[in-house]
């Protein structure tokens, strides 16, 4: 097998793991701060901040690690 075409295939994987570790924690987040916010609505405000802080960083480490992965494929 070609060691250029194992690159690509680990960066596939790579970036599919990212972007479903993503996924995963966005999705616990979210149920996470629905409940929250089901059982004191008064804080929904404080808690729908804090879940959009919490998704942005998820987010950013998602992006970085899928910049990791077009690197290891150019390369």
């Amino acid at each position: 097998m070609d060691p250029f075409s194992l690159g690509y295939l680990a960066a596939g994987l790579g970036a599919g793991l990212c972007v479903l570790g993503a996924a995963l924690g966005i999705g616990r987040l979210a149920g996470a701060a629905l409940e929250g916010s089901a059982r004191q609505p008064e804080a929904a405000g404080d808690i729908r901040t804090t879940m959009i802080i919490a998704a942005a960083l998820i987010e950013g480490a998602t992006f970085f690690g899928l910049i990791v992965c077009i690197l290891m494929a150019i390369k």
